[in-house]
This record gives structure tokens, C-alpha cells and sequence, in this order.
């Protein structure tokens, strides 16, 4: 009698546990989204993750981030797992120019199956000082800060004759530079307004992503493994000693004319 007792109890336990299983399993909700930092500046990565309680087939996710002023800057449509688990990757910058909260949004299948997050984009930083996101050079009394992925950077030379700037970098992988342009280093203005710059990797146009301020530019610019050289042209780019090379040229000018001057009158005969 005990031990048939003891064999329903077992079996008891056992069904309770296979029962219970499932539910530590599943989430509450139809379908949750978080990131994977609560905030981010120009050129980090935007790691989105979520789960879904059920799998729908035929339908991925839809997700969209809007920013503080109701625009949308960015969209994905990441696949769900058969874990019931789906990811992106996005890149702070690009379309996000305004600092503030930013909303995530996902929806799956319906309108029932949504969910949202927030995170904070901090933009470029401390206005008048460029962006800690990484290591960076001086280039002729300027700060240049950058960021890059699948390779390094190896100098960054001005090109006075082509106003622009020429980053040597060596690669890795297929990668992606993020650089942050002192307006007074480069620009690219026309009539008064901000003009588009042209980006060259290896010689060909390449596109690129931008973010402003009133002292900085910054781009985000895509290189295949194998690149050596990325070429920013603007419309200004400051002249190798710049400022000094024209005081002494003046300072030279000046020593010419006073020179030529005093020679013209020792060679006037007296009267």
C-alpha cells in the first residue's frame, strides 16, 4: 500500500512539473522590445532585442523609431526565431539629429501585437568640443575625433589644392568610419548655407550618413575590406600652417617693399 502511495505521488509530482514547464517559458505579454544600453551618441550601435508569445506564421516584425519630434528615422522588419526571439542593429546618427527620447515601436501581425521602448540619444556631445566616441588626431591644431569598424586609421592629411580632407586607413573587414569634422578644420558651404560634401573611398563616390552642429559635421561613411584611402571634399579645408604661413608671408612682403624702397632712394642722386 506504501509503496503504491509513493507511485502516485511520484507521478503526481512529475505531471505537476511537465505542466508547469511551459509557463516558465512564455512572457505575459503578446510581444516585448527593449535595447540593450539606455542611451547612445553619434556612431554607437543600437541593439534591439524582443520576444513574442506566439509565432504567427508569414509575418516578420515591423519596427520603427521615432524621434522626439514625431519623425521616423529609422525602420526594420527583423525576422522572429523559432525561439520566438527577433533582434536589430541600428547605428546612433544618420536621420536622429535631434537630441532628446526616442521611441521604438514594434508591431507583429496585428495591432494587438505591439509594443514600445525608449532610449536617449545624446547626438554629438558637448557643443564646441568634438565627440568622445573614440580615439582621435590632431590635424593641423584640431581635434579630430572618430570611431571605425573593420580597420584602422593610419593619418588624416589635409589636401589644400582639392579643399579636403585624406584619411589613410587600413582594413580587416568591411567596415564602417564615423569621423567628427571641426567646421572651422573643413566645410562644405555654398552662398552662405551648408552644402553636401563629397566622399571618395578609393577614388569612387561613395554615400554617407550626417549629422550637424554649429561647430561640427559628422559622418558616417561604409568601406569594403581592401580600402586605403577615404577623400572628404568640402568647399574649405584650412592650409597646412595656415595662419603662420600668411603672417610671414606678409611680414616678407613688407620687408621687400621697405628693401626695394630704401634702394630706389640711395640710387636718386642728390640735388
Amino acid at each position: 500500500m506504501r509503496s503504491l502511495l509513493t507511485v502516485f505521488a511520484l507521478s503526481a509530482i512529475l505531471i505537476a512539473s511537465v505542466g508547469a514547464a511551459p509557463a516558465f517559458s512564455q512572457i505575459e505579454e503578446l510581444i516585448v522590445v527593449s535595447t540593450d544600453k539606455s542611451s547612445y551618441s553619434v556612431g554607437e550601435t543600437i541593439l534591439i532585442s524582443g520576444e513574442v508569445r506566439d509565432l504567427l506564421s508569414g509575418y516578420a516584425i515591423s519596427l520603427q523609431v521615432i524621434a522626439p519630434n514625431g519623425n521616423l528615422v529609422a525602420i526594420a522588419q527583423p525576422e522572429v526565431g523559432d525561439d520566438k526571439m527577433f533582434s536589430a542593429k541600428l547605428t546612433a546618427g544618420g536621420q536622429m539629429k535631434v537630441e532628446g527620447t526616442y521611441t521604438i515601436k514594434v508591431l507583429y501581425g496585428t495591432e494587438s501585437r505591439t509594443a514600445k521602448t525608449t532610449f536617449e540619444f545624446r547626438g554629438v556631445g558637448v557643443p564646441g568640443g568634438p565627440t568622445p566616441i573614440g580615439p582621435s588626431m590632431d590635424v593641423e591644431g584640431y581635434t579630430v575625433g572618430f570611431k571605425i569598424t573593420g580597420g584602422s586609421v593610419l593619418g588624416i592629411t589635409p589636401d589644400v589644392d582639392a579643399n579636403s580632407l585624406v584619411i589613410e586607413i587600413s582594413t580587416t573587414n568591411d567596415g564602417e568610419l564615423t569621423i567628427i569634422l571641426p567646421r572651422a578644420l573643413i566645410d562644405a558651404k555654398f552662398n552662405g548655407d551648408d552644402d553636401d560634401f563629397f566622399v571618395l573611398v578609393d577614388g569612387e563616390e561613395v554615400d554617407f550618413d550626417e549629422t550637424k552642429t554649429s561647430t561640427e559635421r559628422t559622418l558616417t561613411i561604409s568601406f569594403f575590406d581592401g580600402s586605403e584611402e577615404i577623400e572628404i571634399i568640402g568647399t574649405f579645408v584650412i592650409p597646412e600652417f595656415g595662419t603662420i604661413a600668411a603672417v610671414i608671408l606678409s611680414v616678407g612682403i613688407i620687408s621687400i617693399i621697405a628693401v626695394t624702397a630704401k634702394t630706389r632712394l640711395s640710387l636718386v642722386p642728390k640735388q
